[in-house]
């Protein structure tokens, strides 16, 4: 992976603030992904993560601030557009259709392409990526294991074809030996050149495979570094590392 730097801005969020009710979830970050890197956005519980992914995708209202991709702003956009535009979202909690089959929730991934051939291409290459989907495509999702249903969701926002990946707590509720796994993938899926956010509370994970990391308490980003810096900052180190 090149050092950043080298990597111009695909996405950047300007005092982005979300609000529930009266109370400020989110309190006017700013974030930049380069494009290509693998951005990490962590934190405790309740800091304000998974907002923030919500009001990239336009899941939840911003109350103010940018978010531009390619320059343009997508908090004027319906969540669907920025689908569309190449921002794609996995949820927290997988979210598979239980009961349809394996590949029928992947191919409800490319509702918006109409390149066939492409689909196709990028079924494959998803199936390359996940074996045991494979080998399971016929059989409902709703039979796959935790992790399993963690790979079909982020093959099946794969099958979207994104420009920028968003990752919303993907280790989470997951075994080691598949969290070990399920980062290895999305390592693999970085190298094919996608920028990736991943927000996770599994910050030594997530800051070891990301270029550049934030670290949100509070609604508020309060470090920001490369990822090998913030995994060597003491205070990285004390407050979720267990200095």
């Amino acid at each position: 992976m090149s050092a950043s730097g080298n990597h111009k801005p695909i996405l950047q969020v300007e005092d982005l603030a979300v609000a529930y009710g009266h109370i400020e979830a989110v309190k006017g970050i700013s974030l930049t992904l380069n494009e290509g890197e693998i951005t990490a956005l962590v934190g405790a519980n309740g800091a304000g993560k998974s907002t923030s992914l919500l009001a990239i995708s336009g899941l939840v209202k911003a109350q103010r601030g940018r978010v531009l991709f390619n320059g343009e702003d997508l908090v004027q956009m319906s969540p669907h557009r920025i689908v569309e535009s190449g921002v794609v979202q996995v949820a927290e909690g997988r979210a598979t259709l239980t009961t349809l089959t394996v590949e029928e929730n992947l191919a409800l991934g490319a509702y918006t392409r109409r390149d066939k051939d492409g689909v196709a291409r990028d079924l494959e290459w998803v199936y390359s990526l996940f074996p045991v989907l494979k080998n399971r495509a016929a059989g409902l999702a709703g039979n796959l294991s935790g992790g399993e249903q963690q790979m079909l969701a982020i093959g099946r926002a794969l099958m979207a074809k994104p420009k920028v990946l968003l990752l919303d707590e993907p280790s989470m509720g997951l075994a080691p030996l598949i969290i070990q796994e399920i980062f290895r993938i999305v390592q693999e899926i970085n190298r094919t050149g996608m920028t990736v956010l991943l927000v996770e509370q599994n910050v030594r994970q997530a800051l070891r495979i990301a270029q550049h990391g934030y670290v949100l308490e509070t609604g508020k980003i309060v470090l920001q570094d490369t990822g090998a810096n913030l995994l060597g900052n003491p205070k990285v180190v004390e407050a979720y590392l267990g200095g």
